[in-house]
């Protein structure tokens, strides 16, 4: 295998583009060298197979989707209360919009695990290690509500999320007067996280 990092990133960059326009039926190492604008054969030297580059795509998203230190610093300096359990809501709201194709690649890859059991066992284990991250830190940090709220407000965002990347006009003016995705968001944290 080759070891040049800067390429490989660049390959499983590439890969999350295809896979964010094409689907897993599309992401081929072909599609994924043409994306990447390099000689064809090339992804084949970094990855032992499609599944090699699909678990090394789920890596990177995590990683490109991941909240920004310096933003979550500034957010940790405010009381934590429901209005900070809101802004770390629309900064992850703001990351899904910002990075649609990384986020579009995310959901592809969950329904390529729906096909692939040893895709779906790596997935899961890596959600599921997101998943358990959000509710020590919402502990940690003293965040209102526990672990159930964390779980509730996770699908809530999730399923926010889903509609406003794949069909935002479901939720334009379902709820008169209710922006989306700024004002959901909003709606969604009033309705999980309890105010102390």
């Amino acid at each position: 295998m080759a070891s040049n990092p800067e390429r490989r990133a660049a390959l499983v960059d590439a890969g999350i583009e295809v896979l964010s326009r094409e689907g897993a039926r599309g992401l081929t190492f072909r599609a994924v060298d043409a994306e990447a604008g390099v000689p064809v054969g090339t992804a084949s030297n970094y990855f032992t197979g499609r599944d090699d580059l699909l678990r090394q795509m789920d890596a990177r998203l995590h990683v490109r989707l991941a909240p920004d230190p310096s933003v979550l610093a500034e957010l940790m300096t405010r009381p934590k209360d429901r209005a900070l359990v809101t802004a770390f809501m629309h900064d992850l709201m703001a990351r899904a919009t910002h990075d649609r194709t990384g986020y579009l690649a995310l959901l592809e890859m969950r329904l390529e695990a729906t096909r692939r059991p040893e895709l779906r066992e790596s997935y899961t284990e890596s959600v599921r290690g997101d998943l358990e991250y959000g509710m020590r830190f919402h502990r940690d940090a003293g965040l209102p509500g526990g672990d159930e709220t964390v779980v509730v407000l996770y699908l809530a965002m999730l399923g926010l999320i889903l509609e406003h990347l794949t069909l935002p006009g479901v939720l334009d003016g379902v709820l008169p007067g209710v922006g989306v995705p700024e004002g959901m968001v909003e709606r969604v944290v009033g309705m999980v996280v309890p105010e102390e």
